[in-house]
């Protein structure tokens, strides 16, 4: 958002007349400010001792984009979650993260500028946590049984699009994985149908807002029971081999669950910049493959 003071260059004013004095005037009425729809107008209206008396008074009217983004993630305490809590309060965007455990136990001064909630989205009173969002991203998603797949990665997020839909927020961003080449029986597991039944509602409650992103292994540093596990020891340099070859490899992306191998990973902070470049652009919707989440992510980094 432009500061008041970089903007007032560019309003026109009348020129001040030599007469002009210092003397504080005898009525100065205080300025108005008004707000709708994420913009605010100010106006001036003043007048002027010891201004000759064909001069009339000057209004300035300063008009300025303010758009305001709050975002609710879905399992913000998580590996995903926190990248992108991190990322948002960085760029000044509020943030309610929602997940079971609430909040982190791990320090950092971006989490004192999150609002925690613990709540399970089967359960949680939505007007605690919905009202005023501009826009809900989900992380939600788990491995168990075919069933609790279904339930936390398909049932969970089903039920988070509707109530965003509901209280009117007008955009849903998911995080899904990327599908790896599998063959059909593969895929009819409870993670994958889970997966895309979360996908297909979010494109269909949301289809000019709704995004999806199909990331494929996500490295980064992950906390587990307290302890930092370093996967991008691995996951950086196989992304960087893996980029590096993958005009010799392209010709075996067409063979079943070649992915597997030659899927390059992704960086948890590319995802999270991804993620905050579709709270901000709204024509970023749709489906994002893993070039175009790391496409996205530079579109935010530069």
């Amino acid at each position: 958002m432009a500061s008041f003071l970089s903007i007032l260059p560019a309003v026109s004013a009348r020129p001040i007349p030599s007469a002009f004095s210092l003397t504080r005037p005898p009525f100065q009425a205080q300025p108005t400010m008004h707000f709708k729809n994420h913009r605010f107008a100010v106006n001036f209206s003043y007048a002027e001792a010891g201004v000759n008396a064909d001069s009339k008074s000057n209004t300035i009217d300063v008009v300025a984009d303010v758009k305001s983004e709050r975002i609710v993630v879905l399992g913000g305490n998580g590996f995903v979650g926190s990248a992108i809590c991190k990322a948002a309060v960085s760029r000044g965007i509020e943030v309610i993260s929602l997940s079971r455990s609430g909040q982190p136990t791990n320090s950092g001064a971006w989490i004192d500028q999150v609002t925690w909630i613990s709540g399970d989205v089967f359960y949680v009173n939505w007007d605690e946590v919905l009202v005023g969002a501009t826009a809900v991203v989900s992380t939600l998603g788990g491995f168990g049984s075919d069933e609790q797949m279904k339930r936390i990665n398909g049932e969970a997020n089903v039920v988070a699009v509707n109530a965003a839909k509901e209280y009117g927020i007008p955009k849903f961003i998911l995080v899904s994985v990327h599908d790896y080449n599998l063959p059909s029986f593969l895929l009819s597991s409870g993670y994958f149908t889970g997966k895309r039944k979360a996908e297909s509602e979010v494109l269909s409650k949301y289809p000019n807002s709704g995004i999806v992103l199909r990331p494929a292994f996500i490295y980064g540093k992950r906390r587990v029971d307290g302890f930092e596990l370093p996967l991008d020891l691995v996951g950086e340099p196989a992304e960087k081999i893996l980029r590096a070859v993958e005009n010799f490899t392209k010709p075996l992306s067409s063979l079943p669950a070649s992915d597997l191998l030659l899927a390059p990973p992704v960086s948890v902070d590319d995802v999270a910049l991804a993620v905050i470049n579709g709270v901000t652009d709204d024509d970023f919707f749709g489906i994002f493959t893993i070039d175009q989440i790391k496409e996205a992510a530079n579109k935010v980094r530069v």
